[in-house]
């Protein structure tokens, strides 16, 4: 009987990590191509809403509120630098290593995603953190978002142009040997639909990817727990890399699909709100969060460094396999000095 209940349960926790991915990987293509129609039926910078739709992550928001809640500051702080780490060491990498790409960023963004982890090291030199500061650190992301937006009305060739301009292709039109140019336009479909209509249905398909990201990872955490390895060095690997699934695809997709800015908008944007609002937000919704040495000593720098890394690659203009397994090899050697010399990391496994 308790055999049966054991298969059972694996069974169970198989189906849920199964049906988590398929609606994951369908919201994923399905929301990078109403953003691309929204961007260019209502001339907004597929960038700018690259950020906002895939930057602002509500699940990790949640969960971190959760733990404060529950007095596990600790946690909430390394679900923070956790996730801040593994967007360029597994998303980016990944997503250089699966799909090299040309990919031209602007200096200024490429500044500012470099130097966004030097904020929370001058707020964590301030421990405990406070209301005070996390409104601070609310305030950071908001100028943020501000910046992107002005920056790219500005610009007379907003960020990754190209793939609006492709949108603004009628279908129909043809090469001079009579080819259709429909064939390749990047989700031609999604930008015949009205602008604010695309908003909406990114929206569904945004929460599609949550509960999905949120089925996947609760899945796998049950099968790892079935076969008595949650709590090894590669089961909090694994568990990373799902807990990462949501912004591997949001990174890969757009930039196989054609339309880099998303791909590129998720891993700057994601990044600079872990370190900003995110926090912020933990912080506000329970008190103030002391930061211990080890975070000071290693983590914080580690985070730093490859963020630097990460914008350098980036700014060579094209990201090549050799960068993607670069940084995925540094964040392979982080995990092992966490576990060798500061035994463990800042990631609830």
């Amino acid at each position: 009987m308790q055999r049966w209940q054991g298969a059972l349960s694996v069974m169970a926790s198989t189906f849920l990590f199964v049906a988590g991915a398929v609606l994951l990987i369908g919201s994923a293509e399905k929301l990078i191509g109403y953003l691309a129609g929204a961007a260019s039926r209502l001339s907004i910078s597929v960038f700018f809403l690259a950020v906002v739709f895939t930057g602002i992550e509500f699940d990790d928001i949640v969960l971190g509120v959760a733990l404060n809640l529950e007095d596990l500051e600790e946690v909430s702080l390394g679900l923070v630098l956790g996730t801040a780490i593994s967007f360029t060491g597994i998303v980016l990498a990944l997503a250089a290593i699966i799909t090299p790409a040309a990919v031209r960023v602007p200096r200024d963004y490429l500044a500012i995603f470099a130097a966004a982890p030097l904020v929370l090291a001058a707020f964590a030199l301030t421990a405990p953190l406070t209301a005070v500061q996390g409104m601070l650190l609310l305030g950071f992301f908001a100028l943020f978002l501000g910046y992107i937006l002005v920056q790219e009305f500005r610009r007379e060739t907003p960020t990754f142009r190209s793939a609006e301009v492709c949108g603004e292709m009628v279908e129909g039109n043809a090469r001079p040997g009579g080819e259709s140019f429909s064939a390749e336009i990047p989700f031609a479909a999604a930008r015949k639909r009205p602008g604010w209509a695309n908003l909406g249905l990114a929206v569904l398909a945004l929460a599609g990817l949550v509960v999905g990201a949120a089925a996947m990872s609760t899945g796998t955490k049950d099968i790892l727990q079935d076969y008595g390895i949650a709590g090894t060095v590669f089961g909090a690997t694994i568990v990373t890399l799902v807990l990462t699934i949501e912004d591997v695809f949001l990174t890969v997709e757009p930039i196989r699909k054609g339309v880099p800015a998303i791909g590129i908008g998720n891993v700057i944007g994601s990044l600079v709100f872990s370190v900003t609002a995110k926090l912020g937000v933990i912080v506000l919704s329970g008190g103030s969060i002391a930061i211990g040495p080890d975070v000071l000593r290693w983590h914080l720098p580690v985070l730093v460094a490859m963020t630097v890394l990460a914008a350098f690659f980036l700014h060579t203009g094209r990201l090549k396999r050799w960068h993607g397994f670069a940084l995925l090899g540094c964040y392979v050697a982080y995990w092992v000095v966490s576990f060798a010399v500061f035994d463990g990391v800042p990631v609830e496994s």
